[in-house]
C-alpha cells in the first residue's frame, strides 16, 4: 500500500508539471504579449552609449569608432526594431552581443544576431545552460527553454573576469558566483563610468531567483555587493529590467534583500513552511513599491533551504 500511494503522488506531480510548462512563445502569448506593437525606447547615457527599452532585458549599446557591441539582445521578434534604433543612432550589426546571463527574454534574439556574424560572449556556465534544454520555475508558470543553435552560443566565454578595449574604452565583465542564475555576468563600461548588472539587479519589482539552475538569495546579495566595490558612487547603473538606476539605488536594494533574507532565515530555522513565511509577510514595508513578493518569497525559501 505505501509503494501504491507514493507512485500516485509522483503521477500527480508529473500531470501538474506537464500542465505548466510552457515555451518561452507560450508564456509570452499568455501575458498578452504583440511584439508587431512594440516599440524600442532609447535613453541614451552619453553620444556612444545608449540603453533600449523594449520587452524583455535592458539591452545597453555602444556605438562607436570601432563598431557595435550590445549587452542582451530581448527576443527575435525584436532584434529587427532594435536593429532600427541602433542605425539611427549610427551603428551597424552588432560585432559582439554579451549575455548577462542565458534566460530567454535576454538571449532570445541570439540565433539572428549571429546569423549575420555577431559574435555572442557570456560566462562559462551560461554557454553551458543555452547548450542543454531547461526548465525555468517562475512559480506560477514551468518554462521550457530548448538548446540554441550553434550559431546562437557564446563563442567566447569566461570564469572569473575578462576585459573588452572597445569603442575607446575599458569594458570589464565580471563573475562573483551563482547569484540570479549559475551564469551571470556584470559588464561594467569603465570609461563611461556605467555597468550594466543583467537580473541580478531588478528595477521593475522584487527580482526573480532561478532557485532550480543554481541560483540563491545569498548569492544575489554577495554578487550585488561585490559589483558596488568595483563601482564608484556616481556610477551609472542599468538594471535587467526596470528604468536606469544608480550607486545609492543597488545599495538600498542590497539593505532590502539582506533584512528579507534574514527574516526568512529565521522563519526557517523555526520550521516554517513556505505558506507560513507568505503570511509572516516578511517584505511588507517593500510591497507598496515593489509589487507581489510571492516569486521573491517562494524563490529565496527554495535556495536557503538547499
Amino acid at each position: 500500500m505505501k509503494k501504491f500511494v507514493i507512485f500516485i503522488g509522483a503521477i500527480s506531480c508529473i500531470s501538474v508539471r506537464a500542465q505548466n510548462l510552457m515555451t518561452p512563445d507560450e508564456l509570452n502569448a499568455s501575458r498578452g504579449i504583440n511584439f508587431d506593437a512594440v516599440e524600442i525606447r532609447v535613453e541614451s547615457i552619453s553620444s556612444d552609449l545608449h540603453v533600449l527599452f523594449g520587452v524583455g532585458g535592458n539591452v545597453l549599446a555602444s556605438i562607436g569608432s570601432q563598431g557595435v557591441l550590445i549587452v542582451d539582445d530581448q527576443f527575435a521578434p525584436l532584434v529587427p526594431k532594435i536593429r532600427s534604433s541602433i542605425s539611427a543612432l549610427g551603428g551597424g550589426e552588432a560585432d559582439f552581443v554579451i549575455n548577462t546571463h542565458w534566460h530567454f527574454d535576454h538571449t532570445g534574439g541570439n540565433p539572428l544576431m549571429g546569423a549575420v556574424g555577431s559574435w555572442m560572449v557570456s560566462h562559462i556556465n551560461s554557454r553551458q545552460m543555452m547548450t542543454e534544454t531547461q526548465v525555468v520555475n517562475l512559480v506560477t508558470a514551468l518554462v521550457e527553454q530548448s538548446p540554441y543553435m550553434d550559431q546562437a552560443l557564446p563563442v567566447i566565454t569566461y570564469e572569473d573576469q575578462m576585459q573588452f578595449y572597445f569603442n575607446g574604452e575599458t569594458i570589464d565583465l565580471m563573475h562573483f558566483g551563482p547569484a540570479h542564475t549559475t551564469g551571470d555576468t556584470a559588464v561594467i563600461f569603465r570609461g563611461s563610468n556605467v555597468v550594466h548588472m543583467g537580473d541580478v539587479f531588478n528595477r521593475s519589482g522584487y527580482p526573480f531567483i532561478d532557485a532550480d539552475n543554481g541560483g540563491g538569495i545569498d548569492g544575489v546579495i554577495l554578487f550585488c555587493e561585490s559589483v558596488l566595490q568595483q563601482i564608484e558612487t556616481n556610477t551609472i547603473v542599468v538594471p535587467g529590467h526596470g528604468p536606469i538606476g544608480t550607486y545609492t539605488d543597488l545599495a538600498d536594494y542590497v539593505a532590502m534583500l539582506r533584512e528579507i533574507r534574514e527574516r526568512i532565515a529565521i522563519l526557517i530555522a523555526g520550521g516554517a513552511t513556505l505558506q507560513e513565511v507568505i503570511s509572516a509577510r516578511p517584505t511588507a514595508e517593500w510591497d507598496e513599491v515593489m509589487g507581489d513578493p510571492q516569486r521573491l518569497l517562494d524563490r529565496a525559501y527554495a535556495s536557503l533551504r538547499e
